[in-house]
């Protein structure tokens, strides 16, 4: 069973994209520039993707491999530290975006590969490079989005977290419900995902294992054995990402260090 799209669907497609600009743009709604350049941005790494994993697969040479999944991992860093609106000062902001999305899907990513290493070659592109993306997009999000919560929040309520502060709290404790709140929007995604699996929807990978003829079953497990991953994942990138960010943004003093933040108000 074929499950590639000929050019003329992939334009059928794409007339939605547009529709949905067009609708943004009647209503005023703003979001129909960065819908049509992130759309067309996306055709393009796709394809250029596509391509260039042709080429890697036919190689089967671990040492690409790693390579592709380094730069993956990079440009994901950069990806999260470019997306907040409020950054660490100098080095920082790339510093604990970068070590949130590496150390998580590294971690993640080799504890999938050496689990299917009992069936598969798991050091194989057409096995690695996918798990490894998967993986890394959802540390990706969850990180850039955990962190955007913080600093908003650390912004917001400085007045709050200064009182208790210095009614005696350990930064920690100042900091707690912040915390809670950074955490819960950044793993909140993959949360739903996971409750609505099945009974609402048929995520990716099961879908896409039914449409080429895969057992319902086997395709169940495999989403399942992924939503783990995703749920792990998302959960060490935002620990990682708020540990580090908090670190730098308190001190040894239990002090609130806004002055190491971008664009706070002083």
């Amino acid at each position: 069973m074929s499950t590639g799209f000929s050019t003329l669907e992939l334009i059928v497609a794409a007339i939605l994209v547009v529709a949905s600009a067009g609708l943004s743009l009647a209503l005023k709604l703003g979001i129909h520039r960065s819908m049509l350049i992130s759309a067309a941005r996306m055709v393009v790494q796709l394809l250029i993707v596509g391509l260039l994993l042709r080429s890697i697969f036919a190689m089967t040479n671990p040492w690409i491999t790693a390579g592709l999944v380094a730069l993956m991992i990079l440009a994901a860093s950069y990806e999260v530290s470019a997306r907040q609106q409020r950054k660490l000062a100098g080095a920082w902001n790339f510093i604990v975006s970068g070590a949130a999305v590496s150390a998580s899907t590294l971690f993640v990513s080799l504890f999938a590969l050496t689990s299917v290493a009992m069936t598969q070659d798991w050091t194989a592109p057409q096995v690695a490079i996918p798990i490894a993306g998967i993986v890394l997009g959802t540390s990706m999000n969850a990180a850039s989005v955990g962190l955007t919560a913080l600093m908003d929040g650390l912004v917001a309520d400085r007045d709050a977290i200064e009182a208790r502060l210095a009614l005696g709290h350990s930064k920690r404790q100042a900091v707690q419900k912040l915390m809670q709140r950074a955490a819960h929007t950044g793993t909140i995604n993959v949360i739903n995902q996971m409750a609505g699996a099945g009974i609402i929807t048929l995520p990716g990978i099961m879908s896409g294992q039914v449409l080429a003829g895969q057992d319902p079953l086997i395709a169940a497990q495999s989403q399942i054995f992924l939503m783990f991953l995703l749920g792990a994942v998302s959960t060490a990138s935002i620990v990682i990402a708020i540990t580090l960010a908090l670190g730098r943004l308190t001190d040894e003093r239990h002090r609130l260090r806004l002055d190491h933040l971008q664009g706070a108000v002083g």
